[in-house]
């Protein structure tokens, strides 16, 4: 006795569809992966090469209608910028937002500035940082 196979003898009728559509699969897929590695790359390069002063909130200080927030600016060397420092109530309304220039030929500041509020204040926050 014996028992018929139902797949078609080897080599002769050329690759069967799924083989085809298993190396299109790899050839997109590979091309994706490319195409997402050159992106994830060109975003770390412009990030690092192209961000030119950042800072740091060290600390803050309110008082009735200001608050004190000490700031450490790390920038390249003839570089000017701004940061944005915004300060909110204890109801977490915003009461005062300011930018601050750094225009020193430094490379590290370490400043205080003073952030004028309209209320009391109960927090100070770095926005950002944006070179010009």
């Amino acid at each position: 006795m014996s028992t018929s196979s139902t797949r078609p003898p080897e080599g002769r009728y050329g690759r069967s569809s799924d083989e085809r559509a298993d190396r299109t699969l790899k050839v997109v897929g590979a091309v994706l992966s490319v195409l997402m590695l050159g992106l994830i790359g060109w975003f770390g390069y412009y990030y690092v090469a192209q961000n030119e002063i950042s800072a740091e909130m060290i600390g803050f200080d309110t008082a009735e209608d200001s608050v004190k927030v000490h700031l450490e600016v790390h920038k390249d060397a003839g570089a000017t910028g701004y940061c944005t420092v915004r300060s909110q109530s204890e109801d977490g309304a915003e009461v005062g937002r300011a930018d601050f220039r750094f225009d020193k030929d430094a490379t590290r500041i370490d400043e205080v500035v003073t952030l004028r509020t309209t209320s009391r204040a109960t927090s100070a926050e770095l926005v950002g940082c944006h070179a010009d």
